[in-house]
């Protein structure tokens, strides 16, 4: 049932537990993930922002879905948020260890910061070079707070090779647009959160049209343009990544 777009172009959602709304829109399989697979190639895992897992659980997890199917891992709140990035080095270690379960369907990590975590070059040059030290993965960085958005911020992600998400909604007009610099971070990251109530709103036609146009142009070449709804509260980001997903192959 999966359908077939350009290899570059991913589209998924923030967690594979499917509605009963939706359900026909997958075909059979023996757990939700399974299921889910039928339908899309990436997943963002976000249970792991919350608490760690097992390497076991991600081997689990990787044996379930088809060769070419990808996961994204959200990086733990206790690095990002209850740390705020300062002297995560043993946290960071543990974390890459157990996603390692994942192999090759480890697609990329997500890093994303509280709104108020501004920006501090010291902090964030230390963060991320213990990061590159533990994983050579595609890193994504859902910044918050006005201050990364400066230029001088983009040094950081190119030396690093890391992306910045693009987000909707967008605290400020940069926050849209997917950035970022260096080979890896070739990758582009959308993460469409609903508007405009966060989490619960769905998104009409001729938005998904433009975010459509916006995939296809920024996949160019080697360069990876992945799509995650995190609308999820009314159920409705299974439905919008479906109608995106059409609208991709209708192409």
């Amino acid at each position: 049932m999966m359908t077939t777009r350009r290899p570059t172009v991913r589209v998924g959602c923030a967690g594979w537990s499917i509605p009963s709304p939706h359900a026909h829109l997958f075909g059979d399989g023996d757990s939700h993930l399974a299921r889910y697979a039928t339908r899309f190639d990436v997943v963002e895992i976000n249970s792991t922002f919350h608490r760690p897992h097992r390497r076991e659980t991600f081997e689990r997890w990787a044996a379930i879905v088809p060769a070419r199917f990808r996961f994204s891992v959200k990086l733990q709140r206790a690095i990002t948020h209850d740390a705020r990035l300062r002297g995560t080095g043993d946290a960071l270690t543990a974390f890459f260890d157990q996603v390692a379960g994942l192999g090759a369907k480890l697609g990329g990590v997500l890093v994303q910061l509280p709104p108020s975590l501004a920006y501090d070059a010291r902090v964030a040059e230390t963060f991320f070079a213990m990061l590159r030290r533990r994983s050579a993965a595609p890193v994504a960085c859902e910044p918050r707070h006005a201050s990364w958005f400066a230029p001088a911020v983009d040094a950081l992600w190119a030396r690093h090779a890391i992306a910045r998400v693009a987000a909707d909604p967008a605290r400020l007009p940069e926050a849209a647009r997917p950035g970022g610099a260096g080979a890896p971070a070739r990758w582009r990251y959308w993460r469409w959160h609903g508007s405009p109530r966060i989490y619960y709103s769905r998104y009409d036609d001729e938005v998904l049209r433009d975010l459509a146009r916006s995939l296809r142009v920024h996949a160019i070449g080697r360069a990876p343009s992945w799509c995650i709804f995190d609308n999820t509260a009314h159920g409705h980001a299974m439905a919008d990544a479906a109608r995106l997903q059409a609208l991709i192959d209708a192409r």
